[in-house]
Formats: C-alpha cells, structure tokens, sequence
C-alpha cells in the first residue's frame, strides 16, 4: 500500500557519545512507522542510520535505502529495506532521496549530515523545492550551529526568512509532526494495519 508521506532522514554512521542520540533516532523510526509514512535514508546499518531505519521497519513503516556502490561495505548496508537501491555515486543517492522525499529530517550526525542538511535547506531557498526541512536538536547536539547560524544574519550574510525555512526543535514528535503537516499530510497516528 502507498505510505501517508515519505521522510527522508539524514543522521549519523555512527552512534555518537550519547546514548540519547541513539534513543531519539529509535524513536524517531517508530513515529514514521506509527503514523503510516516511509523512511527515505541513506541506506546504511551503522550507526544512528541502522538504529533508525531497524525502529522504523519493526514499527511497520516502508524503508527505502540508497547507497553508493563504494559505501555498501564501509557502512554495511542494510540489506532488509524494503527497497535498497544501490547507485554509483553520491550524487545519484542525494538526487534519488530528494525525489523521494515529501519533508527533509536532519538528526545528529557528522560531515555528511551537515552537506545534506545545507544542501536541501540551500535548495529550499533557491525554490528547486518546496519541501520542508527540520532539524532536531537533540540534547543542544545543534545549539551553538544554530546560535552561529543567527549570528551570520547578524553579519548580513543571511536573513531571517532564510532561517525560517529550517525548522529546529528539540522534541522529536513535535517536529515530525510538524514537518509531516507542512508537508500536507494530517500528522495524526493511523491503524499501520490499514496502509
């Protein structure tokens, strides 16, 4: 059956020092699953990616990996997706997760994270989409890039209706919520039995 919405979330290979990081990735699989929508991620078992996109199947929701040919030993892909698609480049897997994605999520994460994150923010800007992108905050892991971020609108080297286009918020189900219903879709929770 065709999911409610389809979420592509960016986060790490790896679980961090915290363990909160890897709770609120759980938990974060789990909302997709209960309220009917599909995962769209970087297809990995590593990591915060694996702790996710595992939340996220067992809770019922459709999973749909993409990863690059070189990346599926380093990051050991996740071979139980409902759908992995493995491509040539990383061009190819961001192209394809943007295309298959109704909201953009960033969870905390490394390097890759942060270029996903700007570039669909930075995208969102220039109008290639009108989709909308969240980052989650969780346990202040975004606090000082936000504060920097603000800080670059001090600078004038962005503004202000740039920083509205990138929704932050600490608690995970708000903001899912939120993104899902930006989105056009009734975040309310659904009888995954029926989808």
């Amino acid at each position: 059956m065709t999911p409610r919405f389809s979420l592509c979330v960016y986060c790490g290979s790896r679980p961090g020092a915290d363990p909160r990081f890897a709770e609120v990735a759980a938990e974060t699989g789990r909302w997709i699953g209960a309220h009917g929508g599909q995962l769209v991620y970087g297809g990995g078992n590593n990591g915060l990616m694996g702790v996710l996109a595992t939340a996220a199947l067992e809770a019922g929701a459709r999973v749909v990996g993409v990863i690059p040919h070189s990346m599926v030993e380093r990051e050991w892909a996740k071979r139980d997706c409902t759908e992995l698609h493995v491509v040539d480049n990383m061009h190819q897997r961001k192209s394809m997760m943007a295309e298959r994605a109704d909201a953009f999520l960033a969870l905390p994460g490394g390097i890759g994270t942060f270029e996903e994150l700007f570039e669909v923010w930075s995208w969102r800007m220039l109008e290639f989409h009108r989709k909308p992108v969240g980052l989650l905050d969780s346990g202040g892991y975004y606090g000082r890039l936000v504060q920097f971020l603000q800080e670059s609108v001090g600078h004038g080297f962005m503004n202000e209706r740039q920083m509205e286009l990138l929704t932050v918020d600490s608690e995970p189900a708000r903001l899912l919520a939120r993104l899902v219903r930006d989105s056009g879709v009734d975040p309310r929770p659904v009888d995954v039995s029926q989808i």
